[in-house]
């Protein structure tokens, strides 16, 4: 049976770090990567989560299987965290919340259901994207279009373009969009435009799917949830699937959830037994370790005053990260423009640099970045910044 398969073609990004981490130079710089690194190049276990780890080996009787839907305490928590705690839909029965294994967890159980509830559901995502979403999602079996969410070559979001194309999406079809912190661009929508796709989905008659994995890391944690928040309130029906791999460092724990916003209790109480069955089939029950230290963090105002503190260091590390890279490299030979990349949020930015200029600045630098040019400003630091600046300037001619 095995002979008949045929080797896959390597990830883009996995490839980059293999290479990365096959170079023999001590002076090189990772840009791919996409997770969180300090000042000292290292993605530490954060201050709170340790500390709620200590509690938790204290009170943790037991390792049996937790239930499908997970920990209640999370779910509750996670709910209040991205909607807020005085928002008017957590008194109405609407919701219903499963703890998922990660994002991509919460990504697939969503589009599992959306099948189950329409056989022939399309669903509409921007371009570019993760790279992700497009084999997780249209693995699930949904079938995939897209709309323009950013200009490469003008460096700012399609408003106009991708307002025109939203209004031609059929009443039913399901619509991607990005949080906060959008991977891999760093270009986020404004109030104003949230605003309006809240009015295009009433209108047209569209459900929005929000992926939000960076909550905290691009405006804050409030103004981060603010297109999650005006649409829970418009609209009759919503998905938002949730990670805590960024805003609590638990990368290797496979912590996130999917809510879903129902017409009704009844519908919702609905949704959420064919969410179980979706769960059962794909994985049983979600990993605990992760979730229970997020629900001790959120519900222990100690713990949760120094998680905040935390997560705000580290948003403001990456926007000095921004700010001062952009500043050591606007006096380049090639006369580029990089202001974009500091009214960008979050972890990632497009360098928009060419093939030939990346190839150089890996082979003769050191300097890993994907294909696309999407940088991890976390990858930067004090000590490199100054020799990364300097390679950029050298290859731009």
């Amino acid at each position: 049976m095995f002979e008949n398969l045929k080797p896959t073609q390597t990830d883009p990004i996995l490839g980059l770090m293999s290479a990365f981490r096959n170079d023999p130079r001590k002076e090189k710089i990772d840009l791919g990567v996409g997770v969180y690194m300090d000042d000292s190049g290292h993605t530490p276990v954060m201050k709170a989560v340790k500390a709620a780890e200590a509690r938790l080996f204290d009170v943790e009787g037991t390792k049996s299987y937790q239930a499908i839907p997970g920990d209640a305490l999370f779910n509750e928590r996670m709910v209040r965290l991205l909607l807020g705690d005085g928002h008017e839909i957590l008194t109405t029965g609407r919701l219903s919340t499963l703890q998922a294994p990660g994002g991509s967890g919460a990504l697939r159980v969503g589009a599992e259901l959306i099948l189950r509830a329409k056989t022939d559901a399309t669903i509409w995502i921007g371009t570019p994207s993760w790279p992700n979403h497009v084999p997780l999602l249209g693995g699930a079996g949904l079938s995939i279009r897209q709309y323009p969410y950013y200009d490469t070559n003008l460096r700012e979001i399609c408003v106009d373009a991708m307002m025109e194309t939203l209004k031609l999406v059929p009443r039913g079809d399901v619509v991607l969009l990005h949080g906060c912190c959008h991977n891999p661009s760093g270009a986020d929508l404004d109030p104003s435009h949230w605003d309006e796709i809240t009015e295009l989905a009433l209108s047209r008659g569209f459900i929005p799917f929000i992926d939000i994995a960076y909550q905290g890391l691009g405006k804050g944690l409030e103004d981060d949830a603010y297109g999650i928040r005006t649409m829970a309130s418009a609209l009759p029906e919503l998905i938002i699937a949730s990670s805590c791999s960024k805003n609590f460092g638990l990368y290797r724990e496979r912590t996130g959830s999917v809510t879903f916003i129902s017409g009704s209790s009844s519908q919702a109480d609905i949704v959420l037994s064919q969410a179980k069955a979706v769960a059962r089939q794909m994985y049983s029950m979600p990993p605990a370790h992760g979730a229970l230290l997020v629900g001790m963090i959120l519900d222990n105002e100690e713990l949760r005053r120094q998680w905040q503190s935390e997560l705000e260091e580290v948003r403001c590390r990456i926007l000095s990260m921004r700010s001062i890279l952009v500043d050591q490299i606007k006096n380049n030979n090639a006369g580029i423009n990089f202001e974009h990349i500091k009214r960008q949020s979050g972890m990632f930015s497009f360098l928009g640099i060419s093939d030939q200029q990346l190839e150089r600045l890996r082979k003769d630098f050191g300097i890993y970045i994907v294909s696309s040019t999407r940088i991890n400003l976390a990858g930067i630091n004090s000590t490199n910044i100054g020799y990364l600046a300097e390679a950029i300037k050298t290859v731009l001619h």
